[in-house]
């Protein structure tokens, strides 16, 4: 299918009211050139759950370049996981449910025979959107996990490569497709030299349209992934959360070199990363050297965001886009997993004194940890701070930094447990300086206190009030305050104050 085709409403009326923060389970069926993928999506409408995640390398692109058809065996791989995937959004009841299709599909010659096939044996309508739209759409994806996102996004699937500006404010500006997807590059003839001319010559053209002025690249794709998987293998990095990771141009370069120097299976059997997307590594290496090269970005950023997420943003209000998304998931986490949903906007309100004057990107982070400072509840007690830790630095959250998850996983902690020393936690307590662990432990043992204070809201027990001059903190405390402060709240209470480094006063 040529020509330009924007995306069907499949969501039509699920965002109209703009005050909505609930989501009603949506499935979305992403068919690329080199895998089929169905999410399932539930939640927090600004940050959507993974209710299901399947995903199967079926390889509809491959030889494409030559044939100029699907790939055969791809063709019944693909059509058994449609079938599949449409009996399961049946089963859960996901409507409406939106299959879209990219590359390999758009440009085969058989393509809008297999869209007939697909439809009349799976029931599913496929969609195929042209690369424009595809790298709209990424974009989009991208705008979803980071709302203020500026620099280039760069989707590579199968069969071809996007790119697109996001301009730091949710807008989206030039784009551009390219034939620099694996796939297409196994065609190519001339060894590695002719290799790396063909796609330096397309990457040139490609920065003549976009420019080279961009400081951050996004890179979205399981290509892409892979790469920074085997960059953190070779750096050692202490967590393996793809999204928001960030590599340097100089860490691109030693890893493209490092792969090279390395068996492609050994450090497969070390990454778990699958066979069929290990095989494209070395291609999709060449690619991001050169794109590194030719760009010269500052920064690349890993986004786990991409067309499916890009299909939800497209329809949300702009006062819905313009939440914040990790507030969004905190709040719903809130309202699903804690004791008292509600208590942690009173918890955040009752700490304020405490932390007047941060700045906004410590602020929300500390309204974040009061959200979930209680979601941990039904785990063992000998296990809460670090199941609180180990949670929020893998949750599925989007608006943050690893540090920044680093920083919440050592607040929530410290929710439970006075001192970190010895826990299995620890390397990747270096991702914060000394002056952040130290905040984020104020932060934790303030929630300590606060949350067991007072069981429907700690204001009506108290208030707080710390004065730097004087290095006091200072509890004043209610009628009903004073029946609630016992010996276990004084203890808290003075291990607030030691973290701080003040001395402790109790009135009332």
């Amino acid at each position: 299918m040529n020509g330009k085709a924007k995306v069907q409403d499949p969501f039509e009326g699920l965002f109209e009211d703009a005050s909505a923060r609930a989501l009603s389970r949506v499935g979305v069926v992403d068919v690329g050139s080199n895998s089929i993928r169905l999410v399932i999506f539930d939640g927090a409408a600004r940050s959507p759950a993974y209710f299901y995640n399947e995903k199967v390398m079926a390889g509809l692109g491959k030889d494409m370049a030559t044939t100029g058809k699907l790939n055969p065996d791809g063709v019944e791989r693909a059509l058994e996981a449609l079938r599949r995937f449409a009996v399961i959004a049946d089963g859960l009841k996901v409507r409406p449910m939106t299959v879209v299709a990219t590359a390999a599909v758009r440009e085969a010659e058989d393509g809008p025979e297999f869209r007939k096939r697909v439809e009349r044996e799976t029931g599913l309508k496929l969609t195929v959107i042209d690369g424009e739209e595809e790298a709209r759409l990424s974009a989009q994806g991208v705008l979803l996990g980071w709302p203020d996102a500026k620099g280039l996004v760069c989707d590579i699937g199968g069969n071809s490569m996007e790119l697109a500006e996001v301009d730091g404010k949710g807008g989206i500006g030039k784009r551009v497709t390219s034939p620099l997807g694996p796939f297409r590059l196994q065609q190519v003839q001339g060894g590695e030299e002719g290799l790396r001319a063909h796609i330096k010559a397309i990457m040139q053209g490609l920065a003549k349209k976009m420019g080279t002025d961009h400081d951050r690249i996004y890179l979205v794709g399981g290509s892409w992934r892979a790469i920074a998987r085997l960059d953190m293998e070779r750096s050692k990095y202490p967590m393996t959360v793809l999204h928001e990771y960030r590599m340097t141009p100089e860490a691109v370069e030693d890893t493209v070199r490092w792969i090279g120097d390395h068996d492609l299976q050994t450090l497969r059997a070390k990454t778990g990363i699958s066979n069929s997307r290990m095989e494209l590594v070395p291609l999709a290496s060449m690619v991001l050297r050169e794109l590194v090269e030719t760009f010269r970005p500052k920064e690349l950023a890993v986004s786990s965001f991409g067309i499916r997420e890009g299909l939800l943003y497209e329809h949300m209000s702009e006062s819905l886009r313009a939440r914040d998304p990790l507030l969004e998931s905190a709040r719903f986490t809130e309202k699903q997993m804690a004791r008292s949903p509600g208590f942690g906007k009173k918890l955040y309100q009752f700490l304020q004194p405490l932390f007047e004057g941060v700045p906004p990107e410590r602020d929300r982070l500390i309204r974040a940890a009061c959200l979930l400072h209680d979601t941990a509840w039904r785990t063992h007690p000998d296990y809460r701070a670090e199941a609180c830790f180990d949670n929020v630095t893998r949750a599925n959250m989007a608006a943050l930094s690893h540090p920044e998850r680093v920083f919440l996983g050592v607040a929530l902690l410290h929710r439970y447990r006075n001192s970190r020393a010895g826990s299995a936690m620890a390397p990747l307590f270096a991702m914060l300086s000394e002056d952040e662990l130290q905040a984020a432990e104020v932060l934790g043992k303030a929630m300590r206190f606060g949350a067991m204070f007072s069981i429907r809201d700690p204001s009506e027990a108290g208030s707080l009030k710390l004065s730097p001059k004087k290095n006091t903190l200072t509890l004043t405390l209610t009628k009903t305050g004073r029946a609630l402060f016992g010996e276990v709240a004084l203890a808290r209470f003075q291990s607030l104050c030691k973290s701080l480094g003040v001395e402790g006063v109790v009135k009332g």
